[in-house]
């Protein structure tokens, strides 16, 4: 078969666009100008004759001939793809950001298990303070710490992560009851209600809270260790501190006010490395305490 002359870039335009139903998202995943990407789509829809979106006041959409070509592109681009990673070519890029606690806490530990087994892989880690936006920062999962109600995104649940009070051993050493807190600095977090939802659970009504706010669970407890006061976070990424018995969690009490979720744009197909990823952090993880 004879094929005539292939736009392949113009191509990968419109299947990024048709993918995020945005130009300037689509752009930022192919490192080009919004308005690069737009010309290219446009040299596409006058090569075919057609429009392949209708522009919207809000974004874009498909038209039926674009519905009808995206699945047939997903597919070739997928394929090659596959190919190339068959014939050993260079190693494919999943780019992830995480949570900063759930990074240094958990996932670096492992890192290491992760690039044995898959060592084609090239996997790039950035951190954030749980506010991320994976199409503008062109990443293919993001961590994050929530109730997993997050829009345009697949959220799987990954990790527990009931928090609870954390201190040292010299402060626990004159916490008799739960309620001998309110004589303590309580160190918070920029969820506003987390001590409320953990005294509660201690059956209390909360104190005014005054105190040092972090943006981070880890600079948090890095700020307990230093006995500035008592942090409220989940014990589960602190265990080399709390067996070293450099902190202390001097209640059983626990407020379930989130967990870790691995997500991804609905609008992204996993690449075989993504899936490698994911299959590798769940079983890392093991099934979740519950649904």
């Amino acid at each position: 078969m004879i094929r005539p002359y292939l736009p392949l870039n113009n191509l990968r335009a419109f299947e990024a666009a048709a993918r995020h139903l945005s130009f300037t998202n689509a752009a930022i995943e192919l490192r080009v100008t919004p308005a690069a990407l737009s010309h290219q789509v446009k040299a596409l829809e006058e090569r075919l004759g057609l429009p392949l979106f209708h522009r919207l006041p809000r974004g874009l959409a498909l038209t039926d001939e674009g519905q009808a070509m995206l699945p047939v592109l997903r597919r070739a681009f997928d394929e090659v793809a596959a190919m190339l990673e068959r014939l050993g070519g260079s190693g494919a890029v999943v780019s992830v950001g995480a949570v900063g606690t759930f990074a240094v806490a958990w996932l670096l530990p492992r890192l290491s298990a992760f690039t044995k087994a898959h060592p084609k892989i090239d996997l790039r880690l950035s951190t954030n303070n749980n506010r991320v936006d994976i199409a503008e920062e062109g990443l293919d999962y993001a961590i994050r710490f929530g109730d997993g109600a997050w829009h345009g995104v697949e959220a799987e649940p990954l990790l527990d992560a009931p928090v609870t009070a954390l201190c040292t051993p010299e402060i626990a050493a004159r916490l008799t009851s739960p309620d001998a807190l309110f004589a303590e600095t309580l160190l918070r977090s920029y969820r506003a209600d987390d001590w409320t939802c953990w005294f509660a659970a201690a059956g209390l009504q909360a104190p005014v809270l005054r105190g040092p706010v972090f943006d981070s669970s880890r600079v948090m407890v890095d700020a307990a260790l230093q006995g500035a006061g008592v942090a409220l976070a989940p014990h589960a990424l602190f265990a080399e501190e709390l067996n070293a018995r450099r902190l202390v969690q001097p209640f059983d009490t626990e407020a379930d006010i989130g967990r870790y979720w691995l997500t991804r744009l609905k609008s992204k197909t996993p690449s075989s490395e993504m899936t490698a990823f994911r299959d590798w952090l769940m079983a890392q993880a093991g099934p979740p305490e519950r649904s």
